[in-house]
């Protein structure tokens, strides 16, 4: 069985080929350009009509949500690797769906609402949930090495590009325990390799 990873530069799909590396899977990695606009290149909608990255073909399907790509090959092909214990499976599945289904708008938002003139009142209102949320996690990893103790999961890798963003925006330094989490994250052999292979996660921020 081929797994064909399709990725694009700045994207979430970093995270795939992340994930791909630590579980030693073999994988065609296929790489998309972005346009002048930053936005996917027809190749991707190519591949699925949302045109969105990650896309990954495996088993007959075309998946595109990182949570469930990661859910699905971590539970079917990974034999066992970056699953927790059973007594934390609950909270490995609820870290792994709050990074797209909580973190992620107010962090987009936070990212991109100046850009977009959003209105004060609502920059206000995202800044307000980032810093709760960004709370919670720091409260959260306080004597633990990972989202669910000891043992580094997939919901690690989910949640660790919207914490690059945050970083971009000094939301990491203030907070230890992200810190040395981040750290951790990044310091990890198959991380270095998928930054290698995909390029990197965030832009420079001017």
């Amino acid at each position: 069985m081929t797994i064909r990873v399709h990725h694009l530069k700045i994207s979430r799909s970093t995270r795939i080929i992340w994930l791909m590396e630590e579980l030693g899977l073999p994988y065609e990695l296929v790489q998309h350009t972005r346009g002048e606009d930053f936005r996917s290149p027809p190749s991707l909608y190519d591949v699925h009509p949302l045109g969105k990255a990650p896309a990954v073909e495996v088993n007959g399907r075309t998946m595109v949500e990182s949570s469930a790509i990661i859910e699905y090959i971590v539970d079917r092909l990974g034999g066992g690797k970056l699953l927790p214990p059973d007594s934390g499976r609950a909270e490995y599945l609820e870290w792994l769906h709050f990074t797209e289904g909580t973190l992620g708008m107010p962090m987009l938002m936070r990212l991109l609402g100046p850009r977009w003139g959003m209105p004060d009142m609502a920059l206000g209102f995202m800044e307000a949930e980032l810093k709760k949320q960004l709370d919670w996690i720091e409260s959260q990893l306080e004597g633990r090495s990972f989202l669910c103790g000891e043992t580094f999961t997939g919901a690690d890798i989910n949640l660790e590009y919207l914490l690059e963003h945050a970083e971009t925006l000094g939301l990491i330094a203030p907070r230890p325990n992200l810190s040395r989490y981040l750290a951790a994250l990044k310091a990890r052999p198959a991380y270095v390799k998928a930054i290698e292979l995909g390029g990197p996660i965030t832009l420079p921020r001017s």
